[in-house]
């Protein structure tokens, strides 16, 4: 293996662990559960709007004609843009994603090894350490990190082959009133890696230049395989977890579990004892450190965006209280309050970062932005207003694409409004 395949393979393993948060691991097996034997059309729609979504961000932070996330989210206006970001921001930070590293940790890192306790003492010592460590970095981080993926993966891949080998049961059809498709749509919208994919990007663009590639043209090559690589590892392992909740939808036992307990559930059956501890402290010590980047990223975010007039250390403690709260609110109260907020977000996100694939034929931010507006116009009636009937008259309603054709309408609207700022330029982002 030469130098620069290595290169790729290590990058492609640090894009996987960015998107792989453990958190997000609950998911897939419940998707496969709900869809039963359709459990490959359910994971389709989840691989769409997850590792699809995660990868074409990234792709497009990485290549598209302004150099950075600025040149996709813009389309929508400078300041619409900074609010989109700083939403996105919210959700994969206090809002929604580090409250449920907590959640997640509770139920699989905690519960198993020593039983319920106050959530909030929990969160306490939780965000204690995610404090402490964030306004302090230390080494420890970086080591848990590095060694806590690959054996958390390392896991997964046991508990998938195990499962696949000796299968839970058979496969029972979908859930009654369950749309194998748009319940993976959902389900992807849920692990947030679409709308936070571009983030690691940024990252691994000095772990480049730290390998010694200098040439733009030849980084932007290695980053694309790197992320490639890294989404294909993460189809696997999703597609794994998928299947094996689907050869539990036959079985009684597994019926009307949440996320978190059918994951237990199915590691305790596979693997006895031995298999759930380990999970138990792989998943809490993934969770803190994922908790802990999440919580630097989102105070990185505001500290620019407030043009330094705000200390970090400030931001960092902020994003802390605010996450330690929500935590306690339980896991399933958090993914029940994130699946609207995420159904309204996610479509102008998709638009955005789809219509960057024809910027050198359209040359109009226009088309994506005007595109954009009529899915979150469309995304947020469906959530708030319209009545399923009424969804269910809309082409693709019930897949849950209703907003496919209102954006499509908005796309060729904005393709006769001219846009004479092309090409003007755009600050690199810092």
């Amino acid at each position: 293996m030469n130098k620069r395949t290595r290169h790729i393979i290590a990058m492609g393993f640090t894009m996987f662990a960015a998107w792989f948060g453990a958190g997000n691991l609950i998911f897939p097996p419940f998707l496969g559960n709900m869809t039963g034997n359709s459990w490959l059309v359910g994971f389709l729609g989840f691989f769409i709007m997850d590792v699809g979504l995660a990868l074409l961000s990234a792709l497009m932070a990485i290549t598209n004609r302004r150099g950075n996330v600025s040149g996709v989210v813009e389309k929508a206006g400078r300041i619409p843009g900074i609010v989109m970001v700083s939403l996105i921001m919210i959700c994969i930070g206090p809002g929604l994603a580090i409250p449920r590293t907590a959640a997640v940790t509770y139920e699989i890192g905690v519960v198993p090894l020593i039983g319920t306790m106050n959530t909030w003492i929990f969160g306490a010592i939780f965000f204690a350490i995610v404090l402490a460590l964030t306004i302090r970095p230390a080494k420890i981080v970086d080591i848990v990190g590095n060694f806590l993926t690959p054996i958390l993966l390392v896991v997964m891949v046991i508990i998938i082959i195990v499962g696949i080998v000796n299968p839970i049961g058979s496969m029972a059809p979908p859930v009654e009133d369950v749309v194998p498709l748009k319940e993976g749509l959902l389900q992807g919208y849920q692990t947030m890696d679409g709308l936070g994919g571009f983030i690691p990007t940024f990252a691994l663009v000095v772990a480049a230049a730290s390998y010694g590639y200098k040439d733009k043209k030849e980084t932007t090559k290695l980053l694309t395989q790197a992320s490639i690589v890294g989404a294909i590892i993460l189809g696997l392992v999703y597609g794994g977890l998928t299947l094996l909740g689907a050869t539990t939808s036959g079985t009684a036992e597994y019926a009307g579990l949440e996320q978190a307990p059918m994951l237990i559930k199915i590691t305790e059956t596979l693997l006895g004892k031995v298999g759930l501890t380990l999970l138990s402290i792989t998943v809490l010590m993934a969770c803190l450190t994922t908790a802990i980047a999440l919580t630097g990223a989102g105070a990185d975010h505001f500290t620019k965006l407030f043009k330094g007039k705000v200390k970090q250390e400030y931001i960092v403690i902020v994003i802390v209280l605010i996450s330690y709260v929500v935590s306690n609110y339980g896991l399933s109260n958090i993914i029940s309050i994130s699946a609207p907020i995420l159904t309204v977000l996610y479509p102008p996100m998709i638009v955005l970062v789809v219509m960057t694939l024809f910027d050198n034929m359209l040359k109009n931010k226009h088309v994506a932005g005007f595109g954009a507006y009529a899915a979150l116009i469309y995304s947020f009636l469906e959530v708030f207003v319209l009545s399923k009937e009424t969804v269910a008259m809309v082409p693709f309603g019930t897949l849950g694409l209703g907003w496919v054709v209102p954006a499509l309408v908005g796309c060729a609207i904005g393709f006769f409004v001219k846009d004479p700022h092309w090409d003007d330029p755009v600050p690199e982002q810092e």
